[in-house]
């Protein structure tokens, strides 16, 4: 039996109110607030924090890696490489992008399904619209990541798919030039005439095929871009009336190519053996597929706990962030681009965030060295991955001079649980509540953009609980 043997959510810090929106436009926007990812982070930064957490605690390393999202940071370059590597995953394993449009997800949840050996599917987006337009209301950022495997002792399947149908039809509802900010929508009522009688025939076909009735269904999972045909599916489709459970579009927004898988993660947090899932994805066509839950005890993924908290960001800010306003630069040299040939020499310490430790002495030491600054021991050391070691701050500073798209910069020397102090940037914290001695956790994220080039590297984040 192959299926999901573990699985992980990551939801921005961030929320905007939907209010603000409409204040500053003089215009209504809604109730309720939308999910925002922070200057530093882009759906590869995103998708890294999901797939850690599908990871964390497990041993099964995945032999192949699929990427699916709408947003991708690199065009003409494989983005599934830098999850790859923050990951610290084995040469051997295989990474890819299925990027471009919603629909990907499906077809990495695919791939990572019927592939051989342990794969991993990250599904990620940040969608963005036009100020006053309705994907930047309704729109939401976040990732999720769903781990695949054969049954085994070590790796228990948590749910399996056993049955599925799909329907495809070409018609012009949504899509986006390359260059292009923000999406192009058709009038409503063309895209909900065309969605709804192919999400119809593919759930009733997946049902038919997973030898089950709308009926036995414990929980249903209808997402896509077009509100209006995910409601009118979802009422549609002959469940009970408690198997429709909350879409989340209120609290965190329309997450995009995330969006069924953030539901799905969701309901596997709460499954009971044998429950009947049945997940259907909206988006240039109709895609369904059904899940029996097995009841095997695993770690949750922390959604809810994500939905609802989080920093509030004002518009102007969130307008900064995405590129739609543009401040006054600071008085200082440009960012330089990060240069490939180190950036290779140090991928184990730049993407991983791989120290080491002198064997002699047992000290560590960050970043990696050669020597030993204890014992003075020369190559002799051990590659010791810090991602996931918890630290606390020793000392730190708020710089309000430091260029930064969320001023000011907080700063922080960082000691680490088993030895090791860093020097790191902070991010998704308040300069006015850091404290000697706060528990942090490192967070993989965006530096700058400079040239054209994306620097990641690591940051450090106040510890919350939850799934940090």
């Amino acid at each position: 039996m192959r299926g999901i043997v573990s699985y992980g959510a990551y939801l921005p810090y961030w929320r905007l109110d939907r209010k603000a929106i409409g204040e500053a436009l003089g215009a209504s926007a809604g109730s309720g607030t939308r999910a925002v990812a922070s200057y530093d982070e882009d759906t590869t930064s995103i998708g890294v924090e999901a797939a850690r957490a599908a990871l964390r605690g497990v041993s099964t390393v995945p032999q192949a890696l699929y990427f699916a999202t709408s947003d991708p940071a690199y065009l003409d370059k494989t983005n599934a490489t830098a999850i790859h590597a923050a990951l610290d995953l084995p040469t051997s394993a295989f990474a890819v992008d299925i990027v471009g449009s919603v629909r990907s997800a499906v077809g990495a949840m695919r791939a990572a399904r019927d592939a051989r050996g342990p794969a991993l599917a990250v599904l990620s987006d940040i969608r963005t619209g036009l100020p006053g337009g309705g994907d930047e209301r309704d729109g939401g950022d976040g990732a999720a990541a769903f781990l695949f495997a054969d049954d085994a002792p070590n790796a228990r399947v948590l749910a399996e798919p056993v049955g599925g149908a799909s329907a495809t039809a070409e018609f012009l509802d949504r899509w986006r030039l390359p260059g292009e900010s923000a999406s192009h929508v058709w009038e409503e009522r063309f895209g909900e005439h065309a969605y709804v009688p192919l999400g119809e025939s593919a759930l009733n076909e997946a049902l038919k095929n997973a030898g089950v009735t709308a009926q036995a269904v414990t929980r249903l999972i209808v997402a896509g871009p077009h509100g209006r045909a995910v409601k009118r599916l979802a009422a549609s489709a002959g469940v009970k009336k408690d198997a429709i459970g909350d879409d989340f579009t209120a609290s965190i927004g329309n997450t995009g190519a995330a969006h069924a898988g953030l539901l799905f993660a969701d309901t596997l947090d709460r499954a009971k053996a044998d429950d009947i899932i049945l997940v259907v994805s909206l988006a240039d066509g109709a895609d369904a597929s059904v899940w029996r839950a097995t009841g095997v005890s695993h770690r949750a993924s922390g959604i809810a706990a994500q939905v609802g908290g989080g920093g509030r960001v004002s518009y102007p800010t969130f307008l900064t962030w995405r590129g739609f306003v543009k401040r006054e630069p600071p008085r200082r040299p440009d960012p330089q681009a990060p240069e490939a040939p180190p950036a290779r020499r140090a991928e184990a310490w730049k993407f991983a965030f791989t120290g080491s430790r002198c064997q002699a002495c047992g000290v560590r030491h960050l970043p990696p060295q050669r020597v030993c600054v204890k014992c003075h021991a020369v190559d002799k050391m051990t590659p010791d991955r810090m991602a996931d070691t918890p630290a606390s701050i020793a000392t730190f500073t708020v710089d309000r001079l430091a260029f930064s798209p969320s001023p000011p910069m907080v700063v922080a020397v960082l000691d680490f649980e088993g030895g090791g102090r860093f020097q790191s940037e902070m991010t998704d914290v308040d300069p006015k509540a850091v404290q000697i001695g706060d528990r942090v956790t490192m967070t993989f994220r965006r530096l700058i953009t400079a040239g054209g080039v994306h620097n990641y590297f690591w940051k450090a984040k106040p510890l919350r609980g939850g799934t940090d």
